[in-house]
C-alpha cells in the first residue's frame, strides 16, 4: 500500500484511530452519545479533562467529516488521561448555539464544534465562556479572533488540486464530475482546486459541478447524491468527485454500481481514506482527497489539555489517500506526475490559483 502523499507543511504522525462508537439517547437538539471509560468525577472537579463535540446537521457516523472528527476526539480521549468525551448530533442548524450551550453549563474544559456553519455560534459561545476552549473545525477564526478559540483549517484546495490532477491523467472521456454539499467555503475550495488540478493535466477536460441546495440535509442526502451522479455518468463522465458528507458518499456507492466501474469508471472520496469508511465504494474508489479532521482535532485537543493551544488559525494537513487496490491499475508515469505535484504543492514551487468571492 502507497503512503499518503500528504500536503501540508508539517510532519506526519501516525494515529491509531479507535471506531465511531458510543451510547446514544434523545435530547432537544439531537441525539447524544460518550465514550468515555473508567474515569470518575464530574466535569469542573480536578482531575477531569472533559471534552464535548457538537456535529454539523449529521450523524456522527458520517463516515466523513463529522466522524472524523469524533474519531480524533476519541484518540485524545485514550491519549489524555482523566479525559471524558460526548458528543450532540445537531439535527436542525437552529439548535447549534442550545447545543454547545450543553457543554457550556456542564463546565465542559474544551468544546469541538464541527463545520463552517457553526462559525457565528463557536465564536459567540466562545465570547460567552472565556474559561472554556473551543475547537473550530472548518472555522476561520482570522476575522473574529478570540483568546479561547483556534480554528482548525485546511489547505482543501491543495488536496482538490491533487485530485482533479490525477482525474485528468485518468479520464478517456474528457468528462469528469463532481457531486458536492453546499456551497461553503471549504467544499467550494475542494471543488475549484479539483477543477483547476484537472485542467491542468488535461487542458480538454470539461468538469460538471454541482452542489447541493442550502438547507439542514445539504451533508445528509444520499439519494441526490446518488440521482446527481448518475446524470453525470449518462452525460460521458468517467471520474467523479464526491464530496459531501453522506450526500457525496451517496454518489460514490451509485458510481460503483455502474458498468465499468473500476475499469474505465472511478471516482474520488473526501475528507478521510474512504476506502475505509465507505467499502461499498471500493468497485470505484481510486483515491480520497484528505483532510487529516483526526489527526488535527487530537493535536489541538493535546494542546488545549497541556495549556499551548493558541487563539486563531492552526492549519492541518490535507493529501491523497492510497490507491488501494488500484495501485496496479494506476499507470507508473501518472502517479509519478501525482508524486511529483505533491511536493510541489507542499514545497509552493506550484499554486492552485483558487480564490473565493
Amino acid at each position: 500500500m502507497k503512503s499518503t502523499r500528504a500536503l501540508a507543511l508539517v510532519p506526519v504522525l501516525a494515529l491509531g484511530l479507535a471506531g465511531c462508537g458510543g451510547s446514544t439517547g434523545n435530547s432537544s437538539g439531537g441525539s447524544t452519545g460518550s465514550a468515555s471509560g473508567t474515569v470518575t468525577g464530574d466535569c469542573g472537579s480536578s482531575g477531569v479533562f472533559c471534552v464535548g463535540l457538537v456535529t454539523d446537521s449529521g450523524k456522527v457516523d458520517d463516515k466523513s467529516f463529522n466522524q472524523s472528527a469524533w474519531q480524533g476526539v476519541q484518540a485524545a480521549e485514550k491519549a489524555i488521561s482523566g479525559t471524558k468525551t460526548k458528543y450532540i448530533e445537531t439535527t436542525d442548524t437552529k439548535d447549534y448555539a442550545a447545543n454547545i450551550k450543553k457543554f457550556t453549563d456542564a463546565k465542559y474544559n474544551v468544546v469541538v464544534t464541527v463545520g463552517f456553519l457553526m462559525a457565528d455560534a463557536t465564536v459567540a459561545a466562545a465570547k460567552a465562556n472565556p474559561n472554556v476552549k473551543f475547537i473550530g473545525v472548518d472555522q476561520d477564526t482570522s476575522a473574529a479572533a478570540q483568546p479561547n478559540l483556534t480554528g482548525l483549517v485546511f489547505p482543501e484546495d491543495q488536496a482538490g488540486y491533487a485530485a482533479g490532477f490525477l482525474a485528468g491523467k485518468l479520464t478517456k472521456t474528457n468528462k469528469l464530475g463532481q457531486v458536492l454539499g453546499m456551497q461553503i467555503p471549504p467544499v467550494e475550495k475542494f471543488a475549484k482546486g479539483f477543477d483547476a488540478g484537472a485542467k491542468k493535466a488535461n487542458p480538454a477536460v470539461a468538469v460538471t459541478t454541482v452542489y447541493h441546495p442550502a438547507g439542514d440535509t445539504a451533508f445528509s442526502d444520499p439519494t441526490w447524491g446518488a440521482a446527481e451522479s448518475q446524470k453525470q455518468l449518462d452525460q460521458g463522465a468517467d471520474v467523479i468527485f464526491g464530496a459531501g458528507g453522506k450526500t457525496g458518499n451517496g454518489a460514490l456507492a451509485q458510481i460503483a454500481k455502474a458498468n465499468g466501474a473500476g475499469d474505465k469508471i472511478f471516482c474520488i472520496g473526501v475528507d478521510t481514506d474512504q476506502w475505509n469508511t465507505v467499502p461499498e465504494a471500493q468497485k470505484c474508489l481510486v483515491t480520497s482527497a484528505m483532510k487529516l479532521i483526526t489527526e488535527g482535532t487530537t493535536d489541538l485537543l493535546k494542546q488545549a489539555k497541556d495549556g499551548s493551544m493558541k487563539g486563531g488559525n492552526f492549519t492541518g494537513k490535507a493529501g491523497l489517500a492510497p490507491y488501494h487496490d488500484f495501485d496496479s491499475k494506476v499507470p507508473a508515469d501518472v502517479k509519478t506526475a501525482v508524486d511529483k505535484l505533491v511536493a510541489d504543492l507542499k514545497s509552493g514551487a506550484v499554486t492552485t490559483g483558487v480564490k473565493l468571492g
